[in-house]
């Protein structure tokens, strides 16, 4: 299962539901997968490794990424 090394972000599960005639009338089960990529990210103390992150993590800057 992948999951942010940040933020602990990894799948959600519910329900996908099926409304007919403003009725619900099925529920099947639905995964939602978080978007995460392997990147090479800079530690504080300048090494780089690889680790998993999630793309609103890369976004919001919480991980600086090493080019």
């Amino acid at each position: 299962m992948a999951k942010c090394e940040v933020c602990d972000k990894s799948i959600q599960t519910g329900h996908r539901i099926s409304i007919t005639r403003s009725q619900v009338s099925r529920r099947a089960n639905k995964m939602w997968r978080s978007n995460i990529k392997k990147v090479q990210v800079k530690e504080p103390n300048g090494t780089v490794r690889k680790a998993k992150v999630c793309t609103r993590c890369l976004r919001s800057k919480k991980v600086t990424r090493a080019v």
